[in-house]
């Protein structure tokens, strides 16, 4: 078994591997102040409650954008499972080449994306992942890496507008089919939808007019199932992507993960 682990600013996605197939997917909130003990009896506390028994992977992989909770999840590693994790950073094995001005400063969690849908979906591709902020990032038919964009998530960006406009009130993020909205839940359940969507299409306009090719669209996070009939344009939704492209990149630098002795 194959443990993946993506840390994000907001969530942190943990997905269990039997082979190829993701045999599991949990969420935990990302708590900065959190101790490898505490993360560790969380993380197998919940893993044990849906399979009912103690689980020992063989590796283990991390990708972060929370530079303080690598140190903290190296250790649950070492202390919970008794492996030193494969940690996704600038000298690691992608089989893409990254075309960024600053290699360095491009978030893990869009070189994973990047390999996973490069390697499933193929290339030239456009990806858009909904977490914290909203990423986009273009990869060319040479598996280049070439950059993208960032715009802010829809949590930042509601939360920012809650505090600022005191006659609004936070609502339950849902689908919708009214673009005209009759109440003010309404209202701002048509502008989360609607306005992010139109944003994201305009979006990937712009980026096929910079990128060459027959482009294929690929959606991922934690919230594109939201979107999956208001987008238009788009030809994958994949809520998965991320744990894949670890994989992916696990299994390129296998005989860096081993498990202590």
């Amino acid at each position: 078994m194959l443990l993946t682990i993506d840390i994000g600013n907001t969530n942190i996605v943990i997905g269990l591997f039997e082979g190829d197939n993701l045999i599991t997917r949990c969420r935990i909130e990302t708590n900065h102040n959190a101790t490898s003990d505490q993360y560790g009896s969380e993380i197998i506390g919940l893993l044990n409650l849906r399979f009912g028994e103690t689980l020992a992977p063989q590796g283990i992989i991390i990708s972060s954008v929370v530079p303080p909770l690598i140190g903290t999840f190296e250790r649950l590693c070492s202390d919970f499972f008794n492996i030193t994790p494969l940690i996704v950073n600038p000298g690691i094995k992608t089989g893409i080449s990254i075309k960024y001005d600053d290699p360095r400063k491009v978030g893990a969690d869009r070189i994973v994306n990047a390999v996973a849908g490069a390697h499933i979906y193929g290339v030239p591709l456009i990806l858009v992942d909904f977490g914290t902020a909203i990423t986009f990032c273009a990869v060319n038919e040479k598996k280049q890496y070439l950059g993208g964009a960032i715009f802010p998530g829809m949590h930042i960006a509601y939360d920012a507008l809650f505090m600022r406009a005191a006659m609004l009130n936070r609502f339950d993020l849902k689908g919708t089919k009214k673009a005209i909205g009759t109440s003010t839940e309404e209202s701002l359940q048509s502008g989360a939808i609607f306005g992010y969507s139109s944003m994201i299409e305009g979006m990937i306009k712009r980026f096929k007019k910079e990128l060459p090719g027959d482009v294929k669209t690929v959606v991922t996070g934690g919230y594109s199932e939201l979107f999956e009939d208001s987008i238009k344009g788009i030809d994958y939704f994949d809520e998965d992507l991320t744990l894949k492209g670890l994989r992916l990149i696990y299994l390129l630098n296998s005989g860096n993960n081993k498990r202590r002795k």
